[in-house]
């Protein structure tokens, strides 16, 4: 399911338009990206915690030269853990 087909699928089930859902869409992934920016956490009870994650530097292989080593940086990753309602659900 595509970003279109969600919105499409939103609108039909809560019964609202589909431009509304594209408006709550789009602050909702607003909100998920400046919170992780500001190394915060959002936990939507039942359903999963979106984080962010610093992935430390390290040594990795050049892939169009697998005898090369290079070095990869720092990074911060996004991360999302399900929470048992979730789980729960995909166990079914």
């Amino acid at each position: 399911m595509n970003k279109e087909q969600l919105m499409e699928a939103l609108a039909i089930k809560a019964g609202v338009s589909k431009k509304a859902v594209e408006q709550v869409l789009q602050a909702l992934e607003d909100l998920v990206i400046e919170n992780l920016r500001q190394a915060k956490r959002i936990v939507l009870t039942g359903f999963g915690t979106f984080s962010a994650r610093k992935r430390t530097a390290r040594m990795g292989v050049n892939p169009q030269n697998p005898k090369e080593r290079i070095k990869i940086p720092t990074v911060i990753v996004p991360k999302f853990k399900a929470g048992k309602t979730l789980k729960d659900a995909l166990k079914k």
